[in-house]
């Protein structure tokens, strides 16, 4: 479950006391998250205390700086400050915030019922602990495409190539045990728009795969490039990897379709080399699902209801999102203000307090946030660009994973509550149960295409500028004191021919400009100058042309120190037909 909680206007100035969490009986603290910490006070009061069992500074749960909340379990990236160490507590617990303002937070527990056994937090660790905590750290710090370490693990080897039109059986195994782990080399070759080699994994001759989707969703990369790199799956030195564990009952089988395209797009045949690693260890059917997933593309996802990463009746828990948002209207990524929520056995136990806050990142579109992509153990940007209008994010369930027992509601929002923001979102859900809960739809050339925006559009914040001569950039205000050129990398923007505009102000000390790409001006000279008030307007400025050699776009300013100002909101590149 989750407590999550927001108070963005209703700031108090004095310190105040807040109950920020209470949970009754035996459970654990197995997840905080916050954009906004604080060096306020936390007090944690443990099994019915009257006082704090421990205290410590909110920010001091992410810095590393206190033990035992050190990196990597605990940190900072992507605009979100995140905690997984566990703070279990055998007879309740009380946390306490006391401070001036608390904004966005959230804690996620489990209570474990009242036969269970806990032993309560102590900062102290036990030696056991410390090496158990070494060990984890280890773990998390190394993973990055390197195999884990089974006893007693066996080595599929397989070798094939598989061309245009053809599918394969990479390996089938008749016996009962699990896959640990495999890697599939040469991962750029599985890259591209089209998206048209499927991963297809079936157990125990179930008629329903447990995996069908484009091998690219299924290792995480982002509109058709190779992106996550997470703790259990990715990509990583050019391989692709997967470590959930794979338990089955008597059989598997591993195929790889490579659809035939229906476009111009050129065929090459795959070289498909692979390593699957078994052990012979059964499936305990009381304690272990098997893996599944939901592969759901949602294209221009339906108005006034939320995306589904799952939904389903039985028994089983829920363990990974990987999440591919792309804007159907060109601008701000404002999809990625809906909410996450989740219902477990009909009864609701988690409503988040935005997207990005759900893969544990804050604050999109600002510099050093959540602005690229970026990977981390457990969670991680896929990709940001305002010009595409795109995002995503991935996040692994493990000491947080969700169980169900008879049923499981799990959605995310595009757009504040109404779901009304234009956007196709494709996610793939990881769960294990003892069947497939739910089925996905088949990989078609139509519903795999990475969609390509015809309109793209640049903001000063994210742009990045070289200068040739004195000037300086305050927000969206370009100022020129010499006559100076102002370099802006373009290199985002697809290849092609565009009609360039921008979002701008005339203002009685607007300036003079000359647009250039490279050493060849490709507008005449345009005055952003007006006698009487400063006005917004948007202007087409010049026709441009975006190719490897040619993607910068280059103001050349007159040398006027009255009027030496160009206050952008934006450019907007429309591409052209022809």
């Amino acid at each position: 479950m989750v407590l999550a909680g927001s108070i963005p206007l209703l700031e108090k100035l004095q310190t105040e006391v807040q109950v920020v969490f209470e949970d009754k009986g035996a459970g654990v603290i197995n997840r905080i998250w916050t954009p906004t910490p604080t060096n306020d006070t936390l007090d944690f009061y443990f099994d019915g205390g009257k006082k704090p069992s421990y205290s410590i500074r909110f920010a001091d749960l992410f810095s590393g700086k206190v033990s035992p909340f050190n990196l990597p379990l605990c940190g900072n990236q992507i605009g979100g400050y995140f905690c997984y160490f566990p703070i279990p507590y055998k007879n309740g617990c009380k946390v306490v915030f006391r401070g001036k303002k608390l904004e966005f937070y959230q804690i996620q527990y489990r209570n474990f019922g009242k036969a269970a056994v806990v032993k309560t937090f102590n900062p102290a660790l036990s030696a056991d602990e410390k090496t158990a905590l070494e060990k984890i750290s280890k773990t998390w710090a190394d993973i990055r495409g390197q195999t884990l370490s089974v006893a007693n693990a066996q080595a599929f080897a397989v070798d094939k190539v598989l061309n245009p039109g053809e599918s394969t059986t990479l390996l089938k195994v008749d016996k009962p045990g699990r896959f640990v782990g495999f890697e599939m080399e040469n991962a750029q070759q599985f890259e591209g728009l089209s998206k048209l080699i499927d991963i297809k994994i079936t157990w125990d001759d179930e008629s329903q795969p447990a995996v069908y989707m484009p091998l690219a969703d299924f290792f995480g990369y982002a509109f058709g490039r190779v992106s996550m790199q997470s703790l259990l799956a990715g990509t990583a030195k050019n391989i692709n990897y997967n470590y959930f564990p794979m338990p089955f009952d008597k059989n598997a089988k591993l195929e790889v379709i490579y659809r035939r395209a229906t476009s111009t797009e050129r065929e090459e045949p795959l070289r498909i080399k692979a390593k699957w690693y078994y052990a012979p260890i059964p499936r305990n059917s009381n304690t272990e699902g098997k893996l599944y997933t939901h592969w759901n593309h949602d294209k221009n996802a339906a108005m006034g209801k939320p995306h589904v990463f799952l939904q389903g009746e039985g028994r089983g828990h829920y363990v990974a999102t990987i999440l591919q948002a792309q804007g159907l209207n060109p601008g701000m990524t404002l999809f990625f203000e809906g909410d996450d929520y989740t219902s477990i056995d009909g009864k609701m136990t988690l409503h988040g307090t935005g997207s990005e806050d759900y893969f544990n990142g804050g604050w999109y579109a600002l510099l050093d946030r959540w602005d690229r992509k970026m990977s981390l153990p457990l969670h991680g940007s896929l990709d940001y660009s305002l010009p595409f209008s795109r995002t995503g994010g991935y996040r692994l369930f493990l000491t947080d994973k969700m169980p169900f027992k008879k049923s499981i509601l799990h959605t995310i929002e595009h757009g504040p509550e109404q779901n009304n923001k234009p956007v196709d979102y494709t996610s793939v859900a990881f769960y294990y149960a003892e069947k497939a809960i739910s089925k996905s739809a088949k990989p078609t050339n139509e519903n795999t295409l990475v969609y390509l925006p015809d309109t793209m559009m640049v903001y000063p914040q994210l742009m990045n500028f070289s200068f040739n001569g004195q000037a300086t950039i305050n927000g969206n205000n370009f100022i020129s004191t010499t006559g100076a050129q102002i370099r802006i990398d373009l290199q985002e923007i697809p290849d092609g021919k565009y009609e360039l505009f921008a979002d701008v102000e005339i203002a009685p000390d607007g300036a003079e400009i000359t647009f250039w790409q490279r050493q060849t001006q490709v507008s005449q000279p345009i005055s952003f100058y007006n006698s009487q008030k400063e006005t917004k307007k948007k202007m087409f400025l010049c026709d441009v042309e975006i190719s490897e050699f040619q993607n910068t776009l280059t103001l050349h300013f007159k040398n006027d120190k009255e009027r030496n100002r160009l206050n952008i909101d934006r450019l907007i590149l429309v591409k052209t037909k022809n």
